[in-house]
C-alpha cells in the first residue's frame, strides 16, 4: 500500500474564530461564495452524511456524499469520504486557529487521500486539487471580511 498523499492550504485572516467558523459550518450560504464546493447540504453531527458538489478548476461538477467524523465550533470541522468501493478513502478538514487574542486566525484545510489508489492520483489532478483549495481559500478569505463588516482583501 503506497504511502498517504496530503494537500493542504493555509491563509491567516484578521477575523476572531466565530466568524471563520460561522462561514465554514454554514453549509447553505456556501453556493453564494464557495467556488470549490457550490452546492452543500447536510447537518454538522458525528456520523451526518453530507451531500456536496464539488467543482475542481476546469473539472465537471461531481456529487459528493462524504460522512462527518469530527466537528468541534469554532476549531474545526472533518468528514471522511471513500471512492472506487473503499480503493480511495479522504479526510477532508477545516481548521481554526485562534491568534492575536481572538482577533484573528489562521485557517488550514485540507484533504489526505490514503488506500491502494491513493498513489495512482495524477499529477495533473494533484494541480487541480490545490489550484481548487486556494481559490477555496481565497473566496473563504473574503467571505469572512465580508461578515466582519471588513472589504475584501
Amino acid at each position: 500500500m503506497g504511502l498517504p498523499l496530503k494537500i493542504e492550504h493555509k491563509f491567516g485572516v484578521a477575523v476572531p474564530p466565530e466568524i471563520a467558523w460561522q462561514v465554514i459550518s454554514d453549509l447553505e450560504s456556501w453556493k453564494d461564495w464557495n467556488p470549490l464546493y457550490p452546492e452543500a447540504s447536510g447537518r454538522l453531527a458525528i456520523g451526518e452524511a453530507l451531500t456536496l458538489t464539488l467543482q475542481l478548476p476546469g473539472g465537471k461538477p461531481e456529487t459528493l456524499r462524504p460522512v462527518v467524523v469530527d466537528w468541534v465550533p469554532q476549531m474545526q470541522l472533518v468528514w471522511r469520504l471513500k471512492l472506487s468501493g473503499g480503493l480511495l478513502r479522504t479526510v477532508r478538514y477545516f481548521e481554526i486557529e485562534a491568534v492575536n487574542e481572538d482577533r484573528a486566525c489562521i485557517i488550514e484545510h485540507g484533504e489526505q487521500f490514503e488506500g491502494l489508489a491513493a498513489s495512482f492520483i495524477p499529477k495533473a489532478l494533484r494541480r487541480q486539487i490545490k489550484a481548487g483549495f486556494i481559490q477555496l481559500s481565497e473566496a473563504m478569505q473574503s467571505e469572512m471580511l465580508r461578515r466582519h463588516g471588513v472589504s475584501g482583501s
